[in-house]
């Protein structure tokens, strides 16, 4: 069974390409879902990873799981539904960053409930990853997530979590709650700061890292964007700063910090700062091209980097 373990909803993904001579956007064809997207960027980083999720019997839902197939990913634990669809986002994008409009109401994902669980899996993993969209999209799918996190730290799993709040997906109120309980029974915790502001009030990396610290999470790794990461734990902390990229499309960036981490650090046994450096590296090199999975590099390329900006 794979290591990393990853749980929520994969979706197929339209994302916007510049506009041609005549002002026509066109759309290229991808996959999505925040946690599918770390389990792709876990297993580009050299671990075994598998996804806990449901798809319809459908051509995005086949597409998935040929994704899937391709990379590596374990899908012993993808239910398909014949019932239910799979879900599809479109992202456009202009000045102000990139925007996801999300079609997922009533998606198999969604419909996901505790007794779909698969505890033996999880207790042959490593590390459980779960994120806000994953509890988010449904009361089932939230009561879902807390039953993985349990039967997780029942049997010594480690619990990451990450943020990823959609403020379209739910109340601000309900999502601190839930995500902020969520976290408590957490290992290791992967806040934006944007997302960190929204929820906590607070305002700097610091303090961000201190609040989720003082909740019980005993390691927290901020993401801070186009100012790299902040890796704290009660004893330390480490900034690592960002890498100079072309940027075109940061979509999936933050996913790709998660999954990349949790390799390096869980699965391959590199000490925290050693896999946060890798992590920011490799989500740089993500945002170089269009799509949330298609960019993720794979280990030459993160190494690469590494080495340039160390001789820099």
């Amino acid at each position: 069974m794979p290591d990393i373990l990853c749980m929520g909803e994969a979706m197929l993904e339209f994302n916007g390409l510049p506009p041609d001579p005549d002002g026509r956007v066109l759309f290229l064809e991808g996959h999505g879902g925040d946690t599918s997207n770390a389990a792709i960027a876990a297993a580009r980083s050299g671990a075994g990873a598998g996804y806990v999720t449901a798809i319809g019997q459908d051509g995005p839902g086949d597409s998935l799981m040929a994704l899937w197939a391709r990379e590596g990913v374990d899908t012993t634990t993808v239910i398909r539904s014949a019932e239910a669809p799979t879900g599809l986002y479109l992202v456009t994008h202009d000045a102000h960053g990139h925007h996801p409009t999300f079609y997922r109401r009533g998606s198999a994902a969604s419909r996901y409930r505790p007794r779909d669980v698969p505890e033996d899996a999880i207790r042959a993993a490593k590390v459980l990853h779960v994120s806000g969209i994953s509890q988010a999209i449904s009361d089932s799918a939230c009561d879902a997530v807390f039953h993985a996190i349990g039967v997780a730290r029942a049997a010594g799993v480690l619990v990451s979590y990450d943020t990823n709040f959609r403020p379209a997906l739910w109340p601000r109120e309900r999502a601190v709650a839930v995500m902020h309980a969520a976290i408590a029974e957490a290992d290791i915790a992967l806040p934006s700061l944007d997302d960190a502001r929204v929820m906590t009030g607070l305002q700097t990396a610091e303090q961000v890292a201190d609040f989720y610290l003082r909740l019980g999470c005993p390691l927290v790794l901020v993401k801070c964007g186009a100012d790299g990461l902040l890796l704290a734990t009660a004893q330390d902390r480490t900034r690592i700063p960002p890498h100079r990229v072309a940027t075109v499309d940061a979509i999936g960036a933050g996913d790709t910090v998660a999954g990349a981490f949790l390799a390096r650090h869980v699965a391959l046994g590199e000490d925290a700062v050693a896999a946060a450096r890798y992590a920011n590296a490799a989500a740089a090199l993500t945002t170089t091209g269009y799509g949330a999975v298609a960019p993720i590099p794979r280990c030459a390329a993160v190494e690469a980097l590494l080495r340039r900006d160390a001789a820099a």
